[in-house]
């Protein structure tokens, strides 16, 4: 029931932010970038994966979009945020997001957070994201992935 509910809230997102794009329930999982890249026939660099890190002084949490194919470098990514982060727990993605890890969207979120866009993402032609379930995504060009999220692009490695 609940992935319903957060899968609706990101089919609202992207209507109010003027996109048609659907969002897709699979019969795979797209839990982790190469699943969701297999199941859309897509390359991994294509995947936009949603990953929260917390800072560890403020306790923050921060959104970084990433391309399937990157690790995030975290020392790097601290210093464009101004404090160390470390990957946020499940719990704490959750409260933040009202997603569970494996299906957080980049829209839809029931927190204003700060997002970051890696620059990667911006070399492909269409990008498939979370819809907020481990089994739902959907497909935006990279232009309106900047504009519906308000992110900031970065380099991440």
């Amino acid at each position: 029931m609940e992935n319903k509910t957060s899968a609706e809230r990101v089919r609202h997102a992207l209507q109010k932010s003027g996109l048609d794009g659907q969002v897709v329930e699979l019969p795979e999982s797209t839990r982790t970038a190469v699943d969701a890249a297999r199941a859309v026939h897509c390359e991994v660099k294509q995947i936009a994966k949603s990953l929260i890190f917390k800072t560890r002084e403020s306790g923050q949490a921060i959104l970084v979009i990433t391309s399937g194919a990157n690790r995030v470098n975290e020392e790097v990514v601290g210093s464009i945020v101004g404090e160390k982060i470390s990957v946020a727990s499940p719990d704490f993605v959750r409260k933040q997001t009202g997603f569970a890890i494996g299906g957080v969207s980049p829209v839809g979120l029931i927190h204003k957070i700060p997002i970051f866009i890696d620059q990667d993402l911006l070399q492909v032609d269409e990008i498939w994201a979370a819809a907020g379930t481990p089994r739902s995504v959907f497909k935006v060009l990279p232009a309106q992935l900047l504009e519906i999220t308000e992110g900031k692009v970065i380099s991440v490695r």
